[in-house]
């Protein structure tokens, strides 16, 4: 058998979310160390800060973001997906930035722009030609022309993050987009899970789910509006998030964790969206970045792990049930995010150790997932199926 026909490139949740594990096990302590000074990082054009902020949107966001695409484009225009030597080209490329971003000061302006550009590049124009070229038989072809505007927009994003003069704009931007991406993914997969699970129909209206996107997408653009403006409207999509979570039979999805820790997901973009824009009008004092934070862990450290799960599975021909072990590994990210965003807040002095703390949490976390799941992306599938 030929590398390329190994089954870890069979499809692209297989060889990305492999690497989200081991990214996500990584960067959070890389940068807990890096924070209180025990490690130095080479000297570079951008900051540490600007270097962390890009590594978990678009190494570790994007091997989940780009996985997770690579896998439902395919089912949506119903294709065979890209597969073999193409995946391995896109996981050599993440991997090549991976360096780039580490060694960016020694190596030459040219080679650091190709290392940085090359897979956000490349994946972004094969997911668009996915969309366009089979958009006749697109069966979400309505909430996917969001995708086709968000992700050349994470090209800007990614460029401006790194520019000290714009980094700002840059991590707003992204954090905007990923926000739109949840959300788009939230309506789906949460509509599929209650009627599934719970036999429950939640509210959808094709209006209102509509303006919340369209809103979601005016904000991945609010460091570039008055302050007041994007407060307002982050005010707005909040509020009809909120209103229409309390249709989605919350008290329902608590009774199980693999449905309940995505509710506590989209309430993570409701939190961060009230605390941003109610800081645009009153002034607030916390501890940290903490709306940026309740994202990262809220909502992309909360969701991510059960989606790993529920799609290794699934997609390997396994039962989607979560055992004692899966149930633990989301307990472990919730008590990361209460240690990272709560507990600072009542005792600031321990800041330093509730970094460490939290970063711990995402280690177990995504180590075990790594043990558990890397061995079953590089298996054929269980069900006799091809892919």
């Amino acid at each position: 058998m030929r590398f390329s026909e190994h089954p870890l490139w069979l499809v692209g949740f297989r060889p990305f979310f492999a690497l989200a594990c081991l990214s996500g096990m990584s960067l959070p302590v890389f940068w807990a160390l890096i924070f209180t000074g025990v490690i130095t990082p080479p000297a570079a054009a951008f900051s540490p800060n600007q270097w962390h902020a890009h590594e978990m949107f678009f190494g570790f966001g994007w091997a989940v973001l780009g996985g997770f695409l690579l896998t439902s484009t395919k089912n949506w225009v119903n294709i065979r997906g890209y597969h073999g030597a193409s995946l391995m080209l896109l996981v050599a490329a993440w991997l090549f930035e991976r360096l780039g971003m580490w060694f960016a000061g020694s190596w030459p302006t040219w080679l650091f722009l190709v290392s940085n550009n090359i897979f956000l590049l490349s994946i972004v124009l094969m997911l668009l030609w996915t969309l366009v070229s089979h958009r006749k038989d697109d069966s979400y072809q309505a909430d996917n022309r969001f995708f086709l505007i968000a992700l050349p927009l994470f090209l800007i994003a990614k460029n401006l993050l790194l520019n000290p003069d714009t980094s700002t704009i840059g991590w707003s931007m992204a954090l905007g987009l990923f926000r739109v991406a949840f959300l788009v993914m939230l309506e789906r997969t949460l509509t599929q899970f209650m009627k599934g699970v719970f036999q429950a129909n939640i509210l959808r209206r094709p209006a209102l789910d509509n303006v919340i996107k369209l809103l979601a997408l005016a904000m991945v653009f609010e460091s570039m509006m008055p302050s007041i403006f994007s407060g307002a409207i982050g005010l707005t999509l909040a509020s009809a998030l909120l209103g229409r979570f309390l249709f989605w039979k919350p008290m329902l999805a608590m009774k199980r964790i693999d449905i309940g820790i995505m509710y506590l997901g989209y309430l993570g973009i409701v939190a961060q969206l009230f605390l941003d824009g109610f800081g645009r009008f009153v002034p607030m004092v916390w501890i940290g970045t903490l709306p940026v934070h309740i994202f990262t862990f809220g909502v992309m450290g909360l969701i991510i792990p059960g989606m790993i799960i529920r799609i290794a599975n699934g997609h390997t021909g396994r039962k989607v049930v979560f055992d004692r072990l899966d149930k633990l590994l989301l307990k472990i990210m919730i008590a990361g995010f209460v240690l990272r965003i709560i507990a600072p807040q009542f005792y600031p002095e321990a800041y330093t150790a509730w970094v460490h703390a939290s970063a711990t949490c995402w280690f177990i976390c995504f180590g075990l997932l790594a043990w558990r799941y890397i061995p079953r992306l590089m298996q054929p599938r269980v069900d006799g199926k091809a892919h």
